[in-house]
């Protein structure tokens, strides 16, 4: 699991880098890699998670396949019946590094044109 987490960081931090299609497709076949080995540690069968996530078996292989044409909701249908979605979304919050805890003393802007 950190390694997708890492992922996730790498991307919310470099978020001023230009990123390409290729570094997005890459990281998209990274994580989906990340999500079969995840499932093969729990042991279940592709098609016990399909189910759990409510998605067919084939849209759950292109998202292990690291399809990026996949929608966000069965992606994150697929992590959260791995158990994994807290987690994920704890990757996300700015409050668990120091730059988001530094930045939320301030006072943000509402908007940012």
């Amino acid at each position: 699991m950190t390694v997708i987490l890492d992922k996730f960081n790498e991307i919310i931090y470099n978020a001023n880098m230009k990123r390409t299609t290729t570094q997005v497709d890459s990281t998209f076949a990274e994580i989906g890699a990340y999500l079969k080995t995840w499932r093969r540690v729990y042991a279940l069968k592709a098609v016990q998670v399909a189910e759990r996530a409510g998605i067919s078996i084939g849209t759950l292989k292109k998202i292990e396949n690291g399809d990026p044409s996949i929608g966000t909701a069965a992606f994150l249908e697929v992590v959260r019946s791995l158990g994994l979605l807290d987690t994920l979304a704890d990757s996300l919050d700015p409050l668990n590094t120091d730059l988001g805890r530094a930045r939320v003393t301030e006072n943000l802007p509402k908007r940012i044109r």
